[in-house]
């Protein structure tokens, strides 16, 4: 009698939970992706608005006998006291102007330091190295001075400083693994800074 021989059970391998595990795989990949374009695209539109701030504030210094009511060079800001940030009454003040234009953008525009360089500060220096004084308005710094104009003493420059601190809108956080946590933000806090300088008009 011939034997018969029955074929081993091959073993079955179940795909229940692969995509379970694709998913945990690719998550950090794509939220590091998807939370760092928001804080790029967040990044360009801080600096695209921080770039006009001040280009709007020196426009207004400069403009002098230009202006409509304006006698002299528009004064820089109040003197011993904080800049008003809003034009609700008609302050004529350059820094008002400045954090203004930064209002309508940026949330906390008020924690900005704007720094105003004009003839109503009095000037410093005399021949080629006549530069206008200085005066700042919020907590930060500006390091550099201004600079002369190519044709002192002859003329001057305005010159309207932004620093600005830029905190991501999506902070950094990690993602806990077994392998150790991931951190899913590439992009630090940064400080900003725009300056613009126009030669006076009077």
């Amino acid at each position: 009698m011939a034997s018969t021989r029955f074929p081993l059970p091959r073993p079955r391998f179940s795909d229940r939970g692969q995509g379970m595990i694709e998913t945990a795989l690719l998550l950090p990949i794509l939220l590091l992706l998807a939370f760092n374009a928001i804080n790029f695209g967040y990044f360009f539109f801080v600096a695209v608005n921080l770039a006009g701030a001040p280009r709007a504030g020196a426009q207004y210094s400069i403009l002098g006998f230009s202006t409509p009511q304006a006698l002299a060079i528009p004064p820089a800001g109040p003197s011993g006291s904080a800049c008003p940030t809003s034009l609700a009454n008609a302050s004529p003040y350059v820094c008002t102007l400045t954090f203004h234009d930064m209002g309508g953008v940026l949330h906390d525009y008020s924690l900005a330091t704007v720094r105003v360089c004009n003839s109503t500060l009095g000037t410093t220096g005399t021949g080629a190295a006549k530069v206008a004084n200085c005066s700042s308005y919020g907590s930060g710094t500006v390091s550099s001075g201004p600079s002369a104009d190519p044709e002192a003493p002859l003329f001057l420059l305005s010159r309207v400083d932004v620093v600005y601190n830029l905190t991501p809108i999506i902070p950094a956080f990690e993602l806990p693994t077994p392998a150790g946590p991931i951190n899913l933000s590439i992009i630090p806090s940064l400080t900003m800074r725009r300056q613009v300088s126009m030669r006076e008009m009077n």
